[in-house]
């Protein structure tokens, strides 16, 4: 609750310089609308606005399920299987480094302008981190744990779904905090090479006709789908780590 006040009063100081830029300097409407303006077209497009931010959430979704997934078993195979590390972590780090910009038309010539190649797209942006962490939470396990666990003879796979996996959690929840902000990146940016619908597709319909209101209100929807997400996120990690939790 702190937290959400926190963010409600930032938002708040924000709107209010805003305010005060638009009042002071009058700038034309199509280079920065006042917030009521911006609020007032929050409701009259509230269903051509609300419809693409649901196409953009699920993208956000599958998404955030396609990477997260592809990154925990990424890391479980880096942990269990000798060599797999030297092998796919140097194919990991060249993928992070492109630019998303560059690969991003590549997935849609690929995939297509529908739904798939976003998808990918976020899954991508977010396989990285969550691979990252959770592979760096298995080999950071406590030595005292593993010395235990080859006391009683366990096997390597016992020893790293009993021991290294829940050792690993909070890990693993670092990394899908960093992901939750990380999706909409990814199929914002899909839908603004090439779509037909989604927020991105909002965003640059809105920008080549100057209609700066528009465009405004998609990214305070964005905005806070990603604040949702991340805080949905967050509380996931909790209940999956309660033994973990911040002093």
């Amino acid at each position: 609750m702190r937290l959400v006040l926190q963010i409600a009063a930032a938002l708040l100081a924000v709107v209010l310089c805003w305010q005060a830029i638009v009042w002071v300097m009058a700038p034309p409407r199509f280079i920065l609308p006042a917030p009521l303006t911006v609020i007032a077209t929050l409701v009259d497009e509230q269903h051509y606005l609300l419809t693409n931010a649901a196409i953009t959430m699920v993208e956000i979704i599958l998404g955030l399920m396609f990477g997260t997934l592809a990154g925990i078993l990424t890391a479980l195979l880096v942990c269990a299987v000798p060599g797999f590390r030297q092998i796919v972590w140097p194919l990991m780090l060249v993928l992070q480094a492109l630019p998303v910009f560059a690969i991003a038309p590549l997935l849609v010539l690929w995939f297509g302008f529908g739904l798939a190649s976003k998808v990918v797209m976020a899954s991508l942006i977010i396989f990285f981190p969550v691979a990252s962490a959770f592979a760096d939470g298995l080999q950071r396990t406590n030595q005292d744990l593993l010395d235990a666990a080859a006391l009683t003879q366990a096997s390597p796979l016992a020893t790293l779904f009993l021991v290294r996996v829940p050792s690993a959690l909070p890990a693993l929840g670092s990394g899908l905090r960093v992901a939750a902000v990380f999706a909409p990146i990814g199929a914002v940016i899909g839908e603004w090479v090439g779509s037909s619908r989604g927020l991105g597709f909002v965003m640059l319909q809105a920008n080549a006709r100057m209609q700066t209101d528009t465009l405004f209100a998609a990214l305070i929807i964005l905005a806070t789908l990603t604040i949702v997400l991340r805080f949905l996120v967050d509380a996931l990690t909790r209940r999956l780590t309660p033994w973990a939790r911040e002093a």
